[in-house]
């Protein structure tokens, strides 16, 4: 299954749903729990762990330099940016899997095409029948 992005996970959502994914944030919270929900909380914590992998890695890219001296503070902070930005990749990686394939189930399947049939073979010809009557 291929890895989608937020994007393209509120994209599918709102394919599915009919409905630009701000008026379905809205009708979700009037009604009760469903699969709406589910699939507007999985897009919300695929979107913040994006938000939160480009965070840490500026943050990371920011201690990274091949003439600066780290400090053992600074490496106590690039040690945990470190943990947390794998941590984000996971969230996003186990949650665009979720919603993907809690989408591709929920779309419509295609509508069955009928089976070829197979030609008939061509019709036989019939005996030519003679105008007078045989003795």
């Amino acid at each position: 299954m291929p890895h989608l992005t937020s994007t393209e996970i509120a994209g599918r959502i709102e394919d599915l749903y009919g409905a630009p994914l701000a008026d379905l944030e809205t009708h979700a919270k009037a009604q009760p729990p469903g699969m709406l929900t589910a699939l507007l909380g999985m897009h919300g914590t695929l979107a913040l762990a994006e938000r939160s992998i480009l965070f840490h890695r500026d943050h990371l890219a920011r201690f990274i330099h091949t003439d600066r001296y780290l400090s053992s503070y600074e490496v106590s902070h690039l040690l945990d940016a470190s943990r947390r930005l794998a941590e984000a990749v996971a969230v996003r990686d186990v949650q665009a899997q979720s919603a993907a394939a809690v989408l591709q189930s929920l779309a419509p399947a295609p509508a069955p095409t009928p089976p070829a049939l197979a030609p008939s073979p061509p019709a036989q010809p019939l005996p030519a029948q003679s105008p007078a009557p045989s003795r």
